[in-house]
């Protein structure tokens, strides 16, 4: 495993006007905290949520990226890993995996 991944989920407590029907930011945060540690069970990973309109309580390129999100109009949640955006709008669990084996990580199921 190259480093512990740390993957940010950039939503709103405001749904998306083109995500309505699909889970909210935060649902997302916590589907994918479930999800990403049942495939990698036992080995350490972090996910934080991150609010796109009130990031000034986290570091300054998380904050960046978060007013790119808000500024460029993507479709949130949006999923980051390091600041390189893996996912938009409905994540999909296929790609965020896949990232996370490319990382080193080994699936446990």
């Amino acid at each position: 495993m190259k480093s512990q991944a740390k993957l940010y989920v950039y939503g709103s407590t405001v749904i998306c006007a083109s995500c309505v029907g699909a889970p909210s930011s935060k649902e997302t945060e916590e589907w994918l905290r479930a999800a990403v540690g049942r495939k990698f069970a036992d080995q350490p990973f972090e996910v934080e949520y991150v609010d796109i309109f009130d990031p000034e309580q986290v570091e300054p390129e998380v904050r960046d990226l978060a007013r790119k999100i808000v500024d460029e109009d993507y479709m949130y949640p949006v999923v980051a890993i390091d600041n390189e955006i893996i996912a938009e709008g409905n994540p999909r669990l296929k790609d965020i995996y896949q990232v996370m084996t490319d990382r080193g990580y080994v699936a446990t199921m």
